[in-house]
């Protein structure tokens, strides 16, 4: 394994680590978040999500939210627009990119996009005209590419298939998501370039992990590896689906930062301020974080003298 001096982390504790926690937080808790993360390096944020609060009120209130954070040079903020309305309101509301979600089976894009994916991929194709000619990034997100907690497994070739269609609609990125945490290793090789073949090399790929299984950051390791541009992550491992039964958090970021820079990788993320947010963000809850590397600490560091 040869690294790339550097792997980009999105943040996306503010939208995904939020949205399936019981706890509401206000619009102030989450500008703090946001405002005490964009200070540590980390270069981009999934921020806010543009949909129906009926759904998930844990996103309401998305503009307010965007309005009050603090905008650093060299840090970009992504919302999550899942329809033509959503994206108009992050256009208007000022974000920095738009990411799009679809989903890899029938059953779950229903549940979590109320559409099938012939559907949802028609609506990609209504918002990218949108979004590229309001001068904004577009990506999109393919949940479930590992595996569907209603179907089982999902073949690589409909991964690339609903790839395809978004890099001909527009789309400059996607993101591979293991949304159920059921993914190993080898299926990110075989994901991975599966994918890359479909798209081509203009197409920027990554991963977007979670833990569930406990395969989160071996599927990490194998994606830098791959050569893969960035790895989606969230503060103190905080996240699941609301959506997707026992679909636990995504991986850490202070942890995937630290694999990263002890694998020689570079990141531009300051770890030990991000393990103080994370101890932060712990206070809002009665059960601790999964994240590890805030419980450990850094090493050599921590190597007594």
């Amino acid at each position: 394994m040869s690294p790339d001096p550097r792997v980009e982390i999105c943040e996306v504790g503010p939208r995904d680590g939020l949205q399936s926690e019981p706890r509401i937080w206000s619009v102030d808790e989450r500008v703090e978040l946001i405002d005490r993360l964009s200070a540590t390096g980390v270069p981009r944020i999934e921020a806010v999500s543009f949909v129906n609060p009926k759904r998930v009120p844990q996103m309401a209130d998305a503009e307010d939210v965007m309005a009050k954070i603090k905008r650093p040079d060299g840090v970009s903020f992504a919302g999550l627009g899942l329809n033509a309305r959503g994206a108009e309101r992050a256009i208007d509301a000022g974000v920095d990119e738009v990411r799009y979600v679809v989903v890899a089976s029938e059953t779950f894009n229903q549940r979590n996009q109320g559409a099938s994916i012939a559907e949802t991929l028609a609506g990609f194709t209504e918002i990218a005209d949108k979004v590229t000619q309001a001068g904004l990034k577009l990506s999109a997100t393919i949940a479930a590419s590992f595996g569907c907690p209603f179907e089982g497994k999902v073949e690589a070739v409909e991964v690339a298939r609903i790839a395809k269609q978004l890099a001909a609609g527009g789309c400059v990125e996607i993101g591979l998501a293991d949304t159920i945490g059921a993914g190993v290793p080898t299926q990110v090789t075989e994901i991975y370039g599966v994918v890359r073949e479909a798209v081509g090399r203009e197409i920027g790929l990554g991963f977007h992990l979670h833990n569930t299984r406990n395969t989160g950051f071996a599927n990490a390791a194998m994606a830098v590896g791959e050569g893969v541009l960035f790895l989606d992550s969230s503060v103190g491992g905080l996240g699941g689906c609301p959506f997707a039964p026992n679909a636990t958090g995504n991986i850490a970021t202070e942890d995937l930062a630290f694999m990263l820079r002890n694998m020689g990788y570079e990141t531009g993320i300051d770890i030990d301020a991000y393990i103080g947010i994370a101890n932060w963000v712990e206070s809002f809850f009665d059960a601790p974080l999964p994240g590890q590397i805030m419980k450990a600490g850094l090493f050599p560091e921590t190597t007594a003298s």
